[in-house]
């Protein structure tokens, strides 16, 4: 009933920014004499702001065209390398670069978003690395005859995403897989497999959620799974092709991020309106863009999100040397050769400070020269992988590691 109820809303409110969209281009049309004195400025903003928040929003694309390297511009086409039930690899794909450069596995969220949330990751690396990207899939999407993915799932498709790209292959984990990224290493490592990644990068990653709990953690902690189960569990209604599949829907992971912060969200809708009545268009577009990405979300299955909730932030499982693979325990001391470097924000609040340190205190056999610890001061959560601190402070470290780490012979 409640994703039926959000579907109602959704049309009634697509409705409504289609005719605030209208009125807007009205008050704005030269013809119009209200265009130019009175209120017209002013109401057209308004309906502008409003139009933008209620507008549906489906997947977002990349738009990643070309990149530049050393003053020239290449070109950069989208190729998808493999599929797979609940997702994709897809390439970045830079014309007479490819076997110069580092090749990266980035690997996004599966946590309400889009992969394209980490356009600016993926646009700053660019230009030195050869960029793969987990995309995953709307669960909403997918038939239930298509079974089901877990976090078992999740860690068997890194593992064979790594080996579609081939031995000596670098791995960054952005928040929410930082788990299963250490998981898939550490398997990786007990085998003695050759595709293991050369290096894996952790940028606010709840790896143990004891150290600083945030607010999400303190949530996670305070109620029983069944809670979640019951509350936040639905079924896809009947209009999308996963008709009945369990979810846990982005919509109201999106909610729980507007709360958290929703003095700031509020903030940032008045400024984009007063942008508006100023006439500073090239702001107001700014503004608008981050939202409209922010605003894209999709469902995650309610088998890995429930699993995630009991072994990540109520029972600790990877810290603690009690997280399962196939009924197998994960060994993070089996990590020998692959060089951890570990990124927090120091005004994060939703990875605490020492939740991603810790991925290099439960890896006690990995030398501390293929260890390395950076703490972005002043940077919040989506400062860590995302806008002017991540390009200028933040990925030149994580470049820098890589390139390091390319070259090194394997112990």
């Amino acid at each position: 009933m409640l994703y039926s109820a959000y579907e109602i809303q959704r049309s009634f409110l697509a409705s409504a920014s289609a005719m605030a969209t209208a009125s807007m281009e009205l008050l704005q049309n030269p013809a119009n004499p209200f265009a130019y004195f009175g209120g017209g400025p002013m109401l057209a903003s308004a309906l502008d702001v409003f139009a933008h928040a209620a507008a549906p929003r489906g997947k977002p694309v990349f738009g990643l065209g070309t990149t530049q390297i050393d003053g020239e511009t290449v070109a950069v086409n989208e190729t998808i390398e493999a599929r797979k039930t609940f997702g994709q690899l897809k390439h970045f794909v830079r014309e007479g670069r490819e076997e110069r450069d580092p090749k990266l596995l980035i690997v996004a969220p599966m946590s309400g978003h889009f992969a394209t949330l980490l356009r600016g990751t993926v646009a700053r690396l660019l230009p030195g690395h050869d960029v793969y990207i987990t995309d995953w899939r709307d669960a909403r999407d997918v038939p239930l005859n298509g079974g089901g993915f877990d976090l078992d799932d999740y860690v068997d498709y890194l593992i064979a995403w790594l080996e579609h790209i081939g031995p000596g292959a670098h791995m960054l984990a952005v928040c929410q897989p930082s788990v299963p990224c250490l998981a898939a290493a550490s398997v990786m490592s007990a085998g003695g497999h050759p595709c293991r990644p050369r290096t894996l990068t952790m940028m606010g990653g709840p790896i143990d959620t004891r150290q600083a709990p945030t607010a999400v953690n303190q949530m996670a902690q305070e109620r029983p799974l069944s809670w979640f189960s019951q509350n936040v569990v639905v079924s896809v209604p009947f209009n999308y092709a996963g008709a009945g599949r369990k979810v846990y829907p982005g919509f109201m992971q999106l909610a729980g991020f507007m709360s958290m912060n929703l003095g700031n969200h509020l903030m940032s809708h008045w400024q984009m309106f007063r942008h508006l009545v100023q006439g500073d268009e090239e702001s107001a577009e700014a503004s608008k863009k981050f939202y409209d990405e922010y605003r894209s979300v999709c469902d995650m299955t309610a088998e890995f999100y429930l699993q995630t909730v009991n072994e990540v932030f109520k029972k600790h499982s990877l810290p603690k040397g009690e997280l399962r693979h196939h009924g197998v325990l994960v060994d993070t001391r089996a990590i020998g050769d692959i060089a951890l470097l570990a990124v927090e924000g120091e005004k994060d609040d939703i990875s605490g400070i020492g939740q991603t340190r810790a991925a290099l205190e439960i890896t006690p056999d990995l030398p501390d020269a293929l260890k390395h610890y950076l703490l972005a001061k002043n940077v919040g959560h989506y400062g860590i992988f995302n806008g002017s601190k991540w390009r200028n402070r933040i990925a030149p470290v994580v470049a820098e590691w890589i390139t390091r780490h390319d070259a090194l012979p394997r112990g």
